[in-house]
C-alpha cells in the first residue's frame, strides 16, 4: 500500500506537477512541502488543499468492518 506522500507523488507525476509548482499553489516553500512529504505528515486541511491544487477530490471514509457501511 502506498503512503499518502507516495500517492501525492503519483498524482503529481500524472499531472506533470513539480514540487515547486505544488508548493507555489499551496503558498508554502518547496522546502516545507518536501519536509512534509518526507515525514508523510499531513492534516486534513493540507490534504484538501493538495487535492484541490492537483485537480482531485479528497475522500476519507470510516468503514464498519462488519457491515462494510461507510460512516
Amino acid at each position: 500500500m502506498l503512503t499518502t506522500a507516495e500517492k501525492i507523488k503519483v498524482i503529481m507525476k500524472h499531472n506533470n506537477f513539480t514540487m515547486t509548482e505544488l508548493a507555489n499553489q499551496l503558498n508554502c516553500s518547496r522546502q516545507n512541502l518536501s519536509n512534509k512529504m518526507s515525514r508523510n505528515n499531513f492534516d486534513e486541511r493540507e490534504l484538501t488543499a493538495i487535492a484541490n491544487a492537483l485537480g482531485c477530490e479528497l475522500e476519507i471514509n470510516f468503514v464498519n468492518r462488519e457491515t462494510g457501511e461507510k460512516i
